[in-house]
């Protein structure tokens, strides 16, 4: 049926013989082989799965909830059937997605996430809650999926994203379903919708015992204290909790000041870390903490560095990580010990006391099954609280000391006070119930309407199933026609007489088009409000595309400090007063292109689709900024000082290429446009490409190891790095990009990073070296044009050769003469094996004192042989006079020969 060496799909029984006996046999005697003992309650799970019904697992962390959904992807795979496995986040996802290659094949297992889809037509595939709701409003029960895990189904009450644990729940008869969660609190009213929905009886199953007991205690000593005796006594590894990214980065500096490894463990986590590129600023940070024994994780990090703490941390080198409160939804670290900070986060809204859900679900992720007797949840008090008992110690039992004593306060801002009572009853209290976050959207709306066979009826049925009361019902239906209206007004919906098929999704739309932003439809709309001849056209549709996506806060600050500063020194310099310098400052925002033409039309939009409701616009300038100063993702995390929190910038910039691509339509993008899409797709992946490299390299072991029996198996190899060179329009971009950076650099006469771009045929170009090529053109010319118009593709010419690219970039000088031309090469087999274009920099020199003009038919796409856009013959000329053989050209950079003519 398979050919795979993987142990749990090896044990599947012969096609010809697949009822539910014959399965479980096949199941156990799997678990038997690897010595596995089944509790109760996942016996029971297991036995009414391959029984047919579905099944609600309420059961602690750590019970074996997953080898309970393995045995119902099992199953599936017996009989032939499709098997989806959701999960809340995208690295849960990623984790969940390398455990079941192992037990059924990497072949056979595919993943799909907003960012990534590998081998999505697999039988089993792992993807978020969000992308399994969007295939179930689009085809409902004519989605192929017979069996359907939810991991983390407490995500339900999830205040913005809960409906997509909904949707299925509604919109999909056809399935049978595991739920599962910790902290599910009462599950009969979700037993009922899925009986009423699948026809099927569903058991919930429910246990408290906890493979690993544990113990709970409230510390009243300062926390560097109260981690250095856990460690001593050996309750480590120990995962300190954190609500903030900021906060778990200084409390990981904090502990650089103790030892908590020794000689040879440091050295041991040294050579697990030889070979790991900490090639992004921060990295220098991280790895620091991790020869220290010390690991930092949450979402600011990049993903290839949360991944190395896990894996460091799964192999038992790191005592303590300084995180945040993603440990309750399923980081895969094994730890001993879970230390709260504090009892209070922000919610989203305001500042409050922890729920007992969110308590139980991160408490239950302590004690580590085989390796723990006990497992320990320990809670600081308060920090004042703390400060004042240490105060009290030591005035002793002197009554005139304790009256001296001045006590410590508790902040007046950013605090919820918690005590040890509060502690208590988050302990012993049952989880909150679960409510429903069901509401109606533009991406739902248009989801539905694709419907081959048409989405109107489905659309009601699925609002009157919902799991709300008829008054919310009835103001979802309100809001659904609203929105219905707003998409035919749009265009994007179209009424046609019942004849001819009734209503029906625009055509001219591109296939994965997507209005998932709450906004998406007032882009579709400001759009027309842009003129596509003009220059700075890719840019302002740059602009409104980052104006209906969620402001990154920290950046968006970072900016507007940027800006203070600089005006603070104009007002010194100018003598300005004081208060009258906090005045003007207080004026100052953080950069919003077209900002007047974005908050009119978005009046003009709220006005006449009364939907937008609180939704509001949000101009800023992030993504556009980086692409108009043509900075890489490493330069713009410097500049703004961003290093505790690259995450956060590679996260906006994969949501700000997802908009680019979906949510624009095709007929608004341009040449420009999508080579800006190239830029954003590239710099993305190029940041960090973890997760598919680990996939492939998975592949490669399991291709080999699939070998024929009578043959020898080949040795597993890493996988070559993506082919850039095979998607030429991309490639293309890229070195269109890489040449910007390089005259944005000259253009500030920032000749140390010029340098640091392109290089000598000689393989050596010194900042000097630039400086006396720029000293020539700045002798004709006050400035260096870097603006859209320098950037069109008119004036670029590529030639493409046998083993490398030639670069002929005529230089927008301010009189518009063109007469200066910067020239390089791009060796194909270097890009390949480094994952990015390194520019040669032959000659940057007048044309010969001729005033000629750029070549008007000349473009900035490339075809094999020829000029991008211009005559092949042409093209060539440049190219020969490029001084392609090098030695001309390296002598001409030092000054030493003339440049070739």
């Amino acid at each position: 049926m398979y050919t795979t060496d993987a142990q749990l799909l090896r044990a599947l029984p012969p096609e010809s013989n697949t009822n539910p006996d014959t399965i479980l046999e096949g199941f156990l005697r799997y678990v038997a082989e690897q010595e596995v003992s089944l509790y109760p309650a996942q016996e029971e799970a297991i036995l009414e799965l391959v029984g047919g019904k579905n099944v609600i697992l309420n059961t602690p962390t750590g019970s074996g909830k997953s080898l309970v959904a393995s045995a119902f992807i099992f199953k599936a795979l017996a009989e032939n059937k499709t098997a989806v496995y959701t999960c809340p986040i995208k690295a849960l996802v990623s984790e969940k997605f390398f455990a079941l290659c192992r037990e059924f094949g990497a072949e056979h297992v595919g993943m799909l996430t907003g960012d990534a889809s590998v081998n999505r037509n697999a039988p089993v595939l792992c993807c978020t809650a969000e992308i399994l709701a969007n295939m179930a409003l689009r085809t409902g029960r004519e989605l192929p999926v017979d069996h359907v895990v939810i991991d983390e189904f407490h995500y339900y009450a999830d205040r913005e994203r809960g409906v997509a644990w909904q949707v299925p729940l509604l919109t999909m008869p056809q399935s049978t379903f595991l739920l599962m969660s910790a902290t599910m609190g009462d599950s009969e009213k979700f037993a009922k919708a899925l009986t009423a929905l699948t026809g099927k009886d569903t058991a919930i199953v429910r246990s408290t015992e906890r493979p690993v007991p544990l113990d709970f205690e409230y510390r009243e000593t300062p926390l560097h204290e109260t981690i250095l005796e856990l460690v001593k006594q050996n309750k480590y590894p120990i995962y300190v909790v954190n609500f903030t990214q900021r906060s778990a980065a200084e409390e990981a500096q904090n502990l650089m000041s103790t030892d908590y490894c020794t000689k040879d463990e440091k050295k041991a986590i040294a050579e697990a870390l030889a070979g790991f590129k900490f090639d992004s600023p921060y990295g220098k940070d991280v790895q620091r903490y991790l020869r220290h024994g010390v690991g930092l994780h949450h979402a600011g990090l990049l993903p290839k560095y949360r991944l190395l703490v896990e894996k460091l941390a799964q192999r038992g080198m790191l005592k303590v990580i300084c995180g945040t409160d993603t440990l309750g939804v399923g980081v895969n670290i094994p730890i001993r010990t879970v230390l709260f900070t504090k009892l209070f986060k922000f919610d989203g809204e305001k500042l409050g006391i922890l729920s007992v859900r969110d308590f139980q679900q991160i408490s239950g992720r302590a004690g580590r099954k085989g390796f723990d007797d006990r497992g320990a949840v320990v809670v600081q008090a308060p920090e004042h609280v703390v400060e004042n008992i240490r105060l009290e110690q030591k005035a002793g039992d002197d009554p005139a000391k304790k009256r001296k004593i001045v006590r410590k306060k508790p902040p007046e801002r950013g605090y919820v006070h918690w005590d040890k009572s509060t502690f208590e009853r988050l302990v012993k209290s049952q989880p909150e119930p679960l409510l429903s976050r069901f509401q109606v959207s533009h991406g739902m709306l248009l989801n539905v309407l694709s419907r081959p066979e048409g989405g109107c009826r489905a659309m009601k049925d699925l609002i009157r199933s919902c799991h709300e009361g008829p008054t919310s019902r009835k103001n979802h239906g309100r809001t659904a026609r609203m929105l219905f209206r707003s998409l035919v007004e749009a265009g994007i919906v179209e009424l046609r007489p019942h004849a001819e098929g009734g209503l029906r999704v625009n055509v001219d739309l591109q296939s994965d088009f997507s209005l998932n932003q709450s906004l998406s439809l007032y882009l579709l709309e400001s759009l027309r409000l842009l003129d596509p001849q003009s220059p700075a056209y890719a840019l302002d549709l740059l602009t409104m595309v980052e104006s209906i996506l969620e402001d990154p806060e920290l950046i968006l600050s970072k900016q507007l400090d940027a800006l203070k500063t600089q005006k603070l020194g104009e007002l010194k310099a100018a003598g300005v007063e004081y208060e009258e310098r906090m005045a003007e400052l207080e004026k100052l925002e953080y950069p919003k292109p077209n900002r007047d033409l974005i908050y009119e039309s978005f009046n003009a939009f709220a006005a006449k689709h009364p939907w937008v409701g609180h939704e509001n616009i949000r101009p800023k300038s992030v993504a556009r900024e980086m692409y108009e100063t043509y900075q890489t993702f490493h330069e713009y995390i410097k500049e703004y000082g961003l290093q505790r929190s690259e995450g956060l910038l590679l996260r906006y910039l994969s949501d700000v290429y997802k908009a680019l691509v979906q949510s624009v339509p095709d007929p608004a993008k341009t040449e420009a446009v999508f080579e800006m899409v190239v830029y954003f797709g590239g710099l993305v992946r190029g940041v960090d490409s973890s997760l598919l490299d680990e996939w492939e390299s998975m592949r490669n072991v399991v291709r080999a190891r699939a070998a024929p029996a009578t043959g020898e198996a080949e040795p597993s190899t890493p996988s070559a790095p993506p082919d850039l060179i095979a998607d030429r329009r991309g490639f293309t971009a890229l070195v269109r990009n890489e040449v910007f950076r390089f005259l944005r650099a000259l253009s500030s006469r920032d000749y140390e990073s010029a340098a640091g771009i392109a290089r000598a045929a000689s393989g050596e170009l010194t900042p000097q070296d630039v400086e006396r090529l720029a000293k020539a053109y700045f002798e004709d010319y006050p400035g260096l044009p870097v603006d859209p118009a320098a950037r069109h593709p008119r004036l670029t010419r590529i030639v493409e050769g046998g083993a490398a690219w030639h670069v002929e970039q005529t230089i927008d000088d301010p009189e518009g003469n063109h007469d200066w031309v910067a020239e390089f090469t791009v060796d194909l087999e270097r890009a390949a094996a480094e994952g990015a274009p390194t520019l040669v920099l032959r000659r940057f020199a007048s044309r010969g004192g001729l005033r000629a003009e750029a070549p008007d038919d000349a473009g900035g796409g490339a075809t094999e042989g020829e000029a991008a856009g211009g005559g092949a013959g042409d093209a060539a000329e440049a190219a020969t006079a490029s001084g392609v053989a090098g030695d001309g050209a390296s002598d001409a950079l030092r000054g030493e020969a003339d440049p070739p003519a």
